[in-house]
């Protein structure tokens, strides 16, 4: 059959951008839909048939298929090789026997059978790409255009395809008008439907909280702040549980905004009705207590019992917050509940104390979580500066040592002079840096300085006057020579520095003295020292009274 062909290729261009479906899958729909009718005017199910559409020449070609057989069985599905050849020669046993047939001879019956077989390849088909669009868009949010409402809920028009928000998963009392734009929650995309994908939108869903947290709290959005919870009642309250790994950082406050501008965004977009949602940032914390402690604000918790196994747990409240504790209509003990995952009870403090009930308040549980947080800052940096090596630190270039593991070597005479001079201004390290560094020339002086102190020792215990005069004649010639010796030392020293100074040809750098400045150090002292003994006068009269004793 020959049909228009610019018509029936402009009828697919049309059905492609309508419905997204793309040329080849709407002649392929079609040519099932010709063959199962066509099949079913033959009279089985079980007939063969094919379809040939080719949109660029206009042409469609139907035929039945019967197999070439010598002894047929069923003539509905089979034909003699006699007969095949009386049409045909050519046929063989085995072959395909061709019957020809127009789609001008579709009964009217069959071309219903047609169309309605074709919407339903054509609705398989919108599923599929619905599905295809959809399915990545599972905890999302989208936004929808309002196209009808009833008191069953809102046909909202998302694009591709409408959904329906049924009232139940509206936020309270909040009412819709055609042509409105709204905010869905997409929770579910079911592909196996009959008569097309089903997506499944909410805006009572907690997740539709979750994201609109997402779009006004940029800490949320970039990991800052983790939601660890959320448990919600739509249109009553709302408790939403927030954590941050940094330290420095307060979840809570965070979310909440300056003068609590940030919770008030997300406030205004749930719902339009006349009672609006109330939302509790909680501060979420691993100890079960103070956890189940800040899930019950605003009321005034003062201590708890619980039990971690069991996830139970009785709280103890002022008395003037049991009512704030269990909620209107208990809708605030149901959310501590369901956000934090324990089975609670709430006492009031004065029953508590009557009864003698034992728990653990918010002081003593807020100490153990401030002792447990810095333990673990201790273990934590214990184990850093142990892992503090080249092969753990990631990061680093290889070879790189912590500061902390250098080792530092001297490599030039200069830093060693400066260590060494450090090194003397404590005695357990300078005793042993002179002895290394005595020379020959150093022991005559350190002879001298005992000899001297041995002839004191003799002075005290001379008997004689004369004896003790010539001891101090000895004495003082002593130290004049020892003076004029420092003094050839100091010249020929201060000579020495002098041809250091200007090096002589040949030379290839200054020469190293041959006192130490420790020596040199104590050359001055003794100096020093010397002219304040030849200042001071002998007194003679200690001597004269000794005498006068032993002469008495």
């Amino acid at each position: 059959m020959a049909i228009n062909a610019s018509e029936f290729l402009k009828a697919l261009e049309e059905i492609e951008a309508q419905k997204g479906i793309s040329k080849e899958t709407t002649l392929q729909a079609l040519k099932e839909a010709m063959e199962r009718g066509f099949r079913k005017q033959l009279g089985g199910d079980d007939a063969l048939v094919k379809v040939e559409i080719d949109p660029e020449k206009g042409i469609i070609e139907m035929a039945q298929i019967k197999k070439v057989v010598k002894e047929v069985e069923d003539d509905f599905l089979e034909i003699g090789l006699e007969e095949a050849q009386e049409i045909d020669p050519k046929y063989q046993e085995g072959d395909d026997f061709i019957i020809p047939a127009s789609v001008e001879d579709l009964k009217k019956a069959t071309a219903l059978s047609v169309k309605s077989v074709l919407r339903q390849k054509f609705a398989d088909a919108e599923k599929a790409i619905l599905y295809d669009a959809f399915k990545d868009k599972i905890n999302t949010m989208i936004t929808g255009k309002v196209e009808k409402v009833d008191e069953r809920g809102a046909t909202v028009n998302i694009g591709r395809t409408s959904v329906f928000l049924p009232r139940n998963q509206m936020i309270g009392d909040e009412r819709f008008q055609a042509g409105d734009y709204i905010k869905l929650f997409v929770s579910d995309v079911d592909g196996g439907s009959k008569g097309g994908a089903h997506i499944v939108v909410s805006r009572s869903n907690e997740g539709f909280l979750r994201c609109l947290f997402n779009e006004e709290i940029h800490e949320i959005y970039d990991g800052t702040i983790v939601i660890k919870a959320i448990a919600r009642e739509a249109g009553e309250r709302s408790k939403v549980a927030v954590y941050s790994p940094d330290p420095n950082i307060d979840p809570a406050g965070a979310c909440i905004g300056p003068n609590g501008s940030r919770i008030q965004k997300i406030v205004g977009q749930l719902g339009n009705g006349q009672a609006k949602e109330k939302i509790d940032i909680i501060g979420y914390s691993e100890n079960a207590g103070l956890y189940i402690m800040e899930a019950l604000k605003p009321a005034r918790v003062v201590g708890i019992s619980f039990d971690e196994e069991a996830k139970t747990a009785t709280a103890i409240v002022k008395d003037d917050s049991l009512s704030l504790a269990i909620g209107k209509k208990g809708v605030n003990a149901r959310l501590a509940v369901r956000l934090t995952g324990y089975k609670i009870d709430i006492k009031t403090e004065t029953e508590a104390y009557e009864e003698g009930f034992a728990f653990q308040s918010y002081e003593e549980l807020a100490a153990q979580e401030i002792e447990n947080k810095e333990r673990a800052i201790m273990e934590a940096r214990a184990a850093a500066y142990e892992n503090n090596a080249p092969s753990v630190l990631p990061g680093l270039p290889e070879g790189y040592v912590a500061p902390q593991q250098r080792v530092y070597e001297d490599e030039s005479n200069v830093e060693l002079n400066e260590a060494l001079e450090e090194a003397s201004e404590k005695e357990e390290i300078a005793a042993p840096a002179k002895e290394e560094k005595v020379s020959i020339e150093q022991k005559p002086v350190v002879e001298e300085k005992e000899e001297v102190v041995n002839e004191v020792k003799e002075v005290k215990t001379t008997t004689s006057l004369e004896d003790l005069e010539k001891s101090l004649a000895q004495e003082a010639n002593k130290q004049k020579a020892k003076s004029s010796q420092k003094g050839n030392r100091r010249k020929k020293k201060e000579e020495e520095e002098e041809e250091e100074s200007v090096s002589p040809v040949g030379t290839t750098g200054p020469r190293m003295s041959i006192y130490t400045e420790e020596e040199l150090r104590e050359m001055e002292e003794e100096e020093a020292q010397e002219g304040q003994d030849e200042e001071e006068d002998v007194d003679y009269d200690e001597y004269d009274d000794y005498y006068d004793d032993d002469d008495r």
